[in-house]
């Protein structure tokens, strides 16, 4: 079991992270979320930006089970009028009155009080109308989770980690751990680059204050998570090589999937367009070389050069230039010239 830091929150060292069912049924999602309540899971995490993510929650609990669980969502307001908006939309959408951990949503800056945008001191209210129980923040910039860390205004940070991570993360966990702040791990699979759940599990495994959050679309993918809930993956040397050999082709400039460069104005899909070298070689090649594969690929000559994704990229990187490399590397695995 993982504590989350000063919430007292308990939860297995399973998350479900419910940004995937926004693209299934409702009725395949409230099976998946029924499943996996059933057997075991207490951490539901979600966001008001995950179009129908929330209301599909909201069908699948009764408020019997609600009161089981642990229902996590976000916010991206960047204002109070849209901050108690989106608080009261998620309230009413997901059937609660409460929200265990209301979270600010990758902001470029750490909400403090006296700032002048009023969201921390709207947070403190609603705490005090007992609508939320516990603040967090979610992020992707390193300097701006360990200054929430710091701060002592958050009890929950949940920022990526998994067996890809750099030693500046791994501090960050632990710099969590000192100040008794929940860590919560999303990206644990690396948007889908890391494709051995167990030995992903097994690393996360290690940190005892970490809770990962697992996003789940099809049944399958849960039925994996579950089966690690009695007979959890430990640290294998078999299991070990396989992170080293994915540390050796993965670490550097990647793409991590998060979304925040998005949408293009050229219409190019960046999260997937980005790291095709990687999902190609990681996945069967034959889903990424239809016709509609290749057409988003050459997508990528529409490119109008506006640095609009380099400015959003949490990560840094060179965004037209990671395009264009994964271009001509596709073109050449087309044209035969590369192997895979």
């Amino acid at each position: 079991m993982v504590t989350l830091g000063k919430t007292g929150i308990t939860s297995p060292q399973n998350g479900f992270g419910a940004l995937p069912i926004q693209r299934v049924s409702d009725e395949v999602a409230v099976m998946l979320l029924r499943k996996a309540a059933r057997a075991g899971f207490t951490y539901f995490d979600t966001a008001r930006a995950y179009s129908d993510s929330e209301h599909k929650i909201g069908l699948a609990f009764s408020p019997e089970e609600r009161a089981k669980i642990t229902i996590a969502t976000k916010t991206a307001a960047q204002d109070v009028e849209s901050f108690w908006r989106d608080l009261n939309t998620s309230l009413a959408t997901m059937k609660t009155d409460y929200i265990d951990v209301y979270q600010f949503h990758n902001p470029p800056f750490c909400p403090k009080p006296g700032d002048g945008t009023g969201l921390y001191e709207a947070m403190l209210e609603a705490k005090a109308q007992g609508k939320i129980r516990h603040i967090g923040i979610t992020n992707h910039r390193l300097n701006v989770a360990e200054e929430a860390v710091r701060s002592g205004l958050y009890e929950t940070l949940q920022f990526p980690f998994c067996y890809l991570a750099t030693e500046k993360d791994v501090a960050l966990v632990n710099l969590c751990k000192e100040y008794n702040v929940g860590f919560i791990a999303m990206k644990g699979l690396s948007g889908g680059l890391i494709t051995k759940s167990d030995a992903a599990y097994a690393f996360i495994a290690q940190y005892e204050n970490v809770l990962p959050i697992w996003g789940v679309q099809r049944e399958n993918e849960l039925d994996e998570f579950i089966s690690y809930m009695d007979n959890p993956p430990a640290m294998t040397e078999e299991r070990k090589a396989v992170i080293e050999k994915d540390r050796g082709e993965l670490l550097g400039d990647f793409c991590r999937a998060c979304g925040y460069c998005m949408p293009c104005p050229a219409g190019i899909r960046i999260s997937d367009c980005a790291r095709m070298a990687q999902l190609i070689r990681r996945s069967p090649s034959k889903n990424w070389l239809t016709p509609e594969s290749q057409a988003m690929m050459r997508q990528i000559n529409s490119c109008l050069g506006c640095g609009n994704c380099m400015a959003h990229c949490p990560y840094g990187l060179n965004t037209p230039e990671l395009l264009k490399r994964n271009l001509e590397d596709y073109e050449n695995i087309l044209a035969g010239r590369v192997k895979i």
